[in-house]
């Protein structure tokens, strides 16, 4: 196959495919040939290929000469390597990290001092057999709630994959490391997140109810900056078809979808990373949520912060 013809089968071109098969292939591949083992190349076409399209076990299976059950054995020992030996998920810490994302969220519309925007999506996974009603979600299906934290280049930052579907985005993030790392330190900067969210002296929030020009402006910049979120979770599901509805949902427990999750989010930093083509953005893979909205209470000096942004879009 051509290079592009792998991309739209694989979602990468041969040197990048052969790049991963080089980063886990001692955690996938067995010592001896014994019992027909798969190679580590065939697993991982064959782990991409489902991730890139969701399809049955069987049709996968029949591509690539191997049976439903090896593509499942595949998909799974694929995912855990990813998640193990691919480290390319890391919030920015360094000063010259953290001027490099606060330049590149001020040149989409003007919101200073911005290290990240954050929101939940939803992945589809098959009913679960423990606790089955809490994995139900506001749409109405089974499914887990993806907490991630994205750059200005549409990259992610931080990732948590472990909430069930029906967990309010404003939980999640107040009941992840990064919610108590960002109440314990000072950090030289705030992430963006919507109304579903409450207003924190880290985390800037639209203001309900705009009243004047100048907050009608502000929501407006930061709508604008903070949909790069949406943006990231719409081509990644774009690029994944696993994640998304149209490829049916993930056939695994919920720990073990959480596995999937994470490593087709480590791949698409990867494709980020590698400056592989966007695939076509499809309106319906943008999550634009709809959360309920927090209340906009916050303390005085939280409150003043965020009028004091506010006044820079008079």
């Amino acid at each position: 196959m051509t290079d592009v013809e792998l991309i739209e089968r694989y979602r990468m071109p041969r040197n990048k495919i052969l790049e991963v098969v080089d980063m886990i292939k001692t955690s996938i591949e067995t010592p001896t040939f014994r019992s027909h083992a798969i190679p580590a190349l065939l697993q991982v076409l064959v782990s991409l290929r489902y991730y890139a399209k969701g399809d049955f076990y069987s049709e996968v299976g029949d591509l690539h000469g191997i049976s439903r059950a090896s593509v499942s054995r595949c998909v799974m020992r694929v995912s855990h390597a990813i998640v193990r030996d691919i480290d390319n998920i890391k919030f920015p810490t360094t000063k010259a990290e953290l001027s490099k994302i606060k330049k590149g969220f001020y040149n989409i519309a003007k919101v200073p001092n911005v290290i990240g925007a954050v929101d939940g999506t939803l992945i589809p996974i098959i009913a679960p057999k423990e606790n089955e009603p809490v994995y139900v979600c506001r749409k109405g299906y089974h499914s887990l709630n993806i907490q991630a934290v994205v750059g200005h280049e549409m990259r992610f930052t931080n990732l948590v994959a472990k909430f069930p579907g029906s967990v309010h985005d404003s939980f999640m993030f107040c009941n992840s490391e990064l919610g108590y790392f960002f109440e314990e330190t000072q950090v030289d900067g705030w992430l963006l997140g919507d109304s579903g969210y409450a207003l924190k002296g880290y985390l800037l929030t639209p203001k309900l109810n705009p009243s004047s020009p100048a907050e009608e402006k502000y929501n407006k910049a930061h709508a604008k900056t903070r949909t790069i979120v949406e943006q990231a979770f719409g081509v990644c599901k774009s690029r994944y078809r696993c994640l998304h509805k149209t490829g049916g949902c993930l056939p695994f427990t919920p720990e073990r979808s959480a596995i999937v999750v994470t490593a087709v989010f480590k791949l698409h930093n990867k494709c980020i990373d590698d400056k592989l083509p966007l695939p076509d953005l499809i309106d319906e893979f943008i999550d634009n949520g709809d959360n309920h909205n927090v209340r906009d209470i916050a303390p005085a000096n939280v409150q003043t912060l965020r009028e004091r942004i506010i006044q820079r879009f008079a």
